[in-house]
């Protein structure tokens, strides 16, 4: 596993600029937290470690050929059980260690219920295992507290510690808590005045 570079990236969405010149090293292994206001580019950024799209200029060096990702939405298959919604995505992973995964996050009274019927909270929860499960060596998380209570935040972020832990992690979040939990290296996308 290597860092991840960018060097100078740029993107554009017409004569919008969203990301000008942007150099960072996100270490590996660890967990950096991307802070900013709405509409400074941390999405995009998301959206560029991911592949999911590219920079207008500049490059980016280290990416690992596997990653996983809790997006804002929790992107969970309506009517399958929260059991099924990962085993769907993490084929290699027995049904016994994803519910032990889904029952560390409070859910093990809900391993066979339609994601439908599950709490916002329940979903996100949900959302996170499955992207835990599937293994991949960079794991990005776009806001994955929303809708989380204090108590039930707190086993998240254990959850997170305990099994997350040698993996790349990149937290896009607005609350120093969570900064402060998980974080060791922070990227502030805040534009300069």
């Amino acid at each position: 596993m290597t860092d991840i570079i960018l060097d100078n990236i740029c993107k554009s969405y017409g004569e919008t600029v969203v990301l000008d010149n942007l150099s960072f090293r996100f270490p590996a292994g660890q967990c950096t937290c991307i802070t900013g206001p709405s509409g400074c580019g941390k999405t995009t950024l998301l959206r560029i470690l991911l592949g999911l799209e590219g920079p207008d200029s500049g490059t980016v060096a280290g990416l690992p050929h596997r990653a996983a990702a809790v997006f804002q939405e929790n992107r969970l298959f309506e009517d399958f059980s929260a059991l099924s919604n990962a085993a769907a995505v993490c084929p290699g992973v027995s049904r016994e260690t994803i519910a032990r995964h889904l029952t560390a996050l409070g859910l093990g009274d809900s391993l066979h219920r339609p994601a439908r019927l599950l709490s916002g909270g329940m979903q996100r929860r949900v959302a996170i295992a499955r992207a835990v499960l599937a293994e991949g060596e960079l794991l990005v998380l776009d806001e994955p507290f929303t809708g989380l209570d204090r108590d039930t935040k707190a086993v998240v972020i254990n959850y997170l510690k305990d099994n997350a832990r040698g993996r790349t992690l990149v937290l896009v979040t607005h609350d120093p808590a969570e900064r402060e939990a998980l974080a060791q290296a922070v990227l502030d996308l805040t534009p300069p005045e």
